[in-house]
């Protein structure tokens, strides 16, 4: 191989730039944003934890609350989305898919390879009100979780496997207030057993809270719950 040839390989194999992972850059993302909230996670933190340049990051995703958004849709396909497929397999009963459910989040939210908690219970925790694009759009996330459990909850009710006065909305928002005070235990220190003791306890009084009728979930009159 003459001189010249050798100049030219040497030069293709300098000249090519490193490719741009996004999905990559978005776990990186996603973790920085998880671990310290959204307002205390800067630009050039993302810059220094994705390795991509700034430039790559705002062509990408415009700026720091757009490089959020998709990270919270990073953080639904590769962690949400799961809890939903355990929700709908055929083969459980209800019971048996809320607990796999519940189970679940506990080993999540207490991942060692993982910031603690729930992501987006834990980033719209710590938004002021200078972030209120951010914190409506997290919370429409919180409603798409309770509306997740809720059409579980329907559809199986329509299978005939749910008495047809079960509360589903009274229960659906529950869980979801059960889920969320688990994230919140995670982020406090909880471990796995004690997580799995609060999913425990939910499925002891489980066959209780299928059996409430709607008439007794009512809420107290005003001047009822003052006295109270």
């Amino acid at each position: 191989m003459s001189t010249e040839q050798i100049a030219a390989c040497l030069k293709k194999g300098r000249g090519r730039p490193k490719q741009f992972d996004r999905d990559s850059a978005l776990d990186k993302a996603l973790e920085m944003f998880w671990r310290h909230g959204y307002e205390a996670t800067s630009m050039s933190d993302l810059v220094e934890a994705t390795g991509a340049k700034a430039p790559t990051l705002y062509a990408e995703f415009g700026n720091k609350e757009g490089l959020f958004r998709a990270a919270v849709e990073r953080y639904v396909i590769k962690f949400a989305e799961k809890g939903k497929a355990l929700l709908a397999r055929p083969d459980c009963t209800v019971a048996e898919a809320v607990e796999n459910f519940f189970r679940a989040a506990a080993s999540m939210f207490t991942d060692k390879s993982l910031p603690s908690g729930c992501f987006i219970i834990c980033t719209s925790a710590a938004l002021s009100a200078s972030s209120e694009e951010v914190a409506q759009m997290l919370k429409c996330r919180h409603h798409l979780q309770e509306n997740t459990l809720r059409d579980f909850l329907q559809s199986r009710q329509a299978l005939g496997e749910l008495s047809a006065d079960a509360p589903v909305a009274a229960l659906a928002k529950y869980l979801a207030g059960t889920l969320q005070g688990m994230s919140v235990q995670a982020r406090d220190g909880a471990t796995q057993a004690d997580l799995d003791l609060i999913v425990s306890t939910l499925m002891a009084v489980w066959p209780h809270l299928v059996n409430l009728s709607a008439e007794r979930l009512q809420p107290l009159p005003v001047a009822v719950a003052e006295e109270a």
